[in-house]
């Protein structure tokens, strides 16, 4: 699974420097030097010498940064650069910059590394929360893609999972009210208990009917909380040629067969959090499978995509195109491209699975 944060870290929030932020102090001394060197008359451009340790704190620490400086004042105080005499004032004042810069860039370096140590500590925590889907689990391959909404999160409101059971691979795709670091709990308490009657309920319906037994007790709890979630399960048969499919408010899964992109006919439950007693009426869909089948799930954050003049992302009519010849990683990452492309500005959390069952002879 591929969790596509990074993607949009610039170097303004955090990323590593590009090569030309770090090569502009240089650029500078080398510039300032070639001119002053080669010109027959002084230079009236020491002041431009002034802009370089602070230009060195955006990519270098305070050692790097203090031989800079001292670079500096060294260049003001020979006369074979001919920096038409500065004074005493001008070289006191860049000495006095130099050594501030060195002290941002060492203050720098520390809350850099301390921030980098939260961020380890945070995507261990995040990753043991959701962790990457298997390649394969049991008859199924599988592939995940998610894209949170929020900036430097790598989990929101949108969860995935897929668990072998006595009973057959099981999946589940949803998205929880609202996104971000306030959905966390929330997706936290739902994935622990698909896990738990994953293998514990012998029925996809009854795994439904505990999940959102659990956002009713976890709404119970707070006045007004009004939890929800909407959400697709799977249950794959062992022999991978049957899937049950139950769908609590969430768009239905699409299944790629023979070039085409079809989303599955099927009666919707409600979302979960509403109530749905343990023995709700409905009864899960049951969908033959053939050989070469493909089924993608998807969170709204790609349906409900859009460009700039608000269409919204014709997911099946481009995704037979995308899907073809393509095994389920490189389908994902076709179609997120394709969003991307599609909508620049995408602000919600943007998950995909995408399962092709088949025996494990296929492999």
């Amino acid at each position: 699974m591929r969790r596509l944060d990074g993607d949009r870290r610039g170097w303004l929030r955090g990323a590593p420097a590009p090569r030309w932020v770090r090569a502009l102090p240089l650029l500078l001394v080398a510039g300032i030097c070639a001119a002053t060197l080669t010109s027959p008359d002084p230079l009236d451009i020491g002041f431009l010498l002034g802009a370089i340790p602070p230009l060195a704190v955006l990519s270098y620490g305070p050692v790097a940064t203090a031989f800079l400086g001292a670079a500096v004042i060294a260049m003001l105080n020979v006369p074979a650069f001919q920096l038409d005499r500065p004074g005493r004032t001008d070289v006191l004042t860049v000495s006095f910059v130099a050594l501030l810069s060195v002290f941002v860039a060492f203050v720098s370096r520390r809350r850099d590394v301390q921030l980098d140590t939260e961020r380890t500590i945070a995507e261990a925590a995040q990753n043991a929360l959701v962790p990457p889907v298997p390649q394969r689990v049991g008859p199924v391959a599988c592939a995940g893609l998610y894209r949170a909404a929020q900036r430097g999160t790598l989990v929101g409101g949108d969860f995935f999972d897929v668990r072998t059971s006595a009973h057959g691979v099981r999946a589940v795709l949803g998205d929880v009210q609202g996104h971000g670091l306030a959905a966390i709990a929330t997706v936290a308490a739902l994935l622990g208990a698909f896990r738990e009657a994953v293998l514990d309920q012998p029925d996809l319906e009854k795994v439904a009917a505990r999940l959102d037994r659990r956002l009713v007790a976890d709404s119970a709890r707070v006045a007004h909380a009004e939890l929800f979630a909407t959400a697709v399960l799977l249950e794959f048969t062992p022999g991978a040629d049957t899937v049950r499919v139950v769908v609590c408010g969430h768009p239905p899964p699409v299944l790629l067969r023979d070039g085409t992109a079809t989303e599955v006919d099927l009666v919707p439950w409600t979302p979960l959090g509403l109530g749905l007693p343990e023995g709700a009426p409905l009864a899960a869909h049951v969908l033959p499978l053939r050989p070469g089948d493909r089924l993608f799930l998807a969170s709204d954050g790609v349906s409900e995509a859009r460009d700039t003049a608000g269409v919204f992302y014709p997911l099946l009519d481009r995704l037979p195109a995308l899907a073809a010849g393509a095994d389920p990683a490189t389908t994902a990452d076709r179609v997120w491209a394709d969003v991307r492309g599609y909508c620049p500005d995408i602000r919600d959390d943007v998950t995909m699975l995408v399962l092709a069952p088949g025996r494990r002879a296929d492999r």
